[in-house]
């Protein structure tokens, strides 16, 4: 019987970080930072995807966010990856899928359990996180595999997005309007094609009818977010929840991209917001076994 999780999401555990190999398989080891609460456990478990405009990043960056997670009794595995432009779309999201496979196969390592396994990701990272999320069985990202993964599937039982690109298309509109050559180029790096942009969003997957996952999703949004418009996640958010999602917003006033990498009184907030979206999706699974 898969088990039960009393989860505090006030707890105040002790906090242990610690780098892991996750993936061997293409010319070096990639590894995980493992952020774990000292304690009895077993503990629930998130995997977390960095941003980085697709092209940049490293899996320590959301260290302040992470740490604020797992100490309220939640392991996290932040995971590093393939990066553009030498690995084009989909390596990234093949990356993480391969990661949700393997942090449910290793969970025991951590004191955690492999069952409702979560997800989480900022910027870029929260775009790939929903593509995993959203085509957990599709064979373009689930060609990573290796014998320790075998019968452990892609799927999050919920997600946590920060300041996500959630339309990779729309946002490369917006970087043209803007002449925001940076954005511009990360995006064309990373999808080659406006057809992979479009293929890859996963606002297009809603707006197509195609017959997506749609795992219990918190969106964390800025509202002086300059890399995204807030057309784009509020536009997510309605579409999500009429394709049957169950979605929920917390909007930042004033507030920039990704500001939940610093530390403040909203990053402060936002954990809250967070950890208490984690334990309610815990209790309705709990209740459902």
């Amino acid at each position: 019987m898969p088990p039960t999780f009393d989860y505090n999401p006030q707890a105040n555990y002790e906090v242990r970080s610690f780098d892991v190999p996750y993936q061997q398989g293409l010319g070096q080891p990639w590894e995980a930072t493992i952020y774990q609460p000292q304690g009895d456990g077993p503990f629930p478990a998130i995997l977390f995807v960095h941003g980085g405009a697709w092209n940049g990043g490293h899996r320590t960056q959301q260290v302040v966010f992470n740490t604020g997670l797992a100490s309220s009794g939640l392991v996290i595995a932040s995971v590093d990856f393939r990066l553009a432009p030498d690995h084009p779309y989909p390596a990234q999201v093949e990356d993480a899928s391969y990661g949700i496979r393997w942090l449910k196969a290793h969970a025991s390592e951590f004191n955690a359990s492999p069952e409702h396994v979560g997800g989480a990701g900022a910027s870029s990272g929260g775009h790939t996180l929903m593509l995993a999320a959203m085509r957990p069985y599709d064979p373009r990202y689930t060609g990573l595999s290796s014998p320790d993964v075998e019968g452990h599937d892609g799927t999050v039982a919920y997600a946590i997005a920060g300041s996500p690109v959630l339309d990779s298309y729309a946002r490369y509109q917006y970087a043209k309007g803007i002449q925001n050559d940076g954005l511009m180029v990360n995006t064309e790096s990373y999808f080659l094609t406006e057809d992979a942009m479009q293929e890859g969003s996963p606002q297009g997957i809603l707006d197509s009818g195609e017959d997506a996952v749609l795992p219990s999703l918190l969106i964390i949004q800025g509202t002086a977010d300059l890399n995204i418009p807030m057309s784009i996640p509020r536009k997510f958010f309605e579409s999500y929840r009429a394709s049957g999602g169950n979605v929920e917003i917390e909007e930042y006033l004033d507030m920039p991209h990704n500001f939940i990498l610093r530390e403040g009184k909203e990053t402060d907030h936002a954990l809250e917001i967070a950890k208490s979206f984690v334990a309610r999706q815990l209790a309705t699974a709990t209740a459902a076994v």
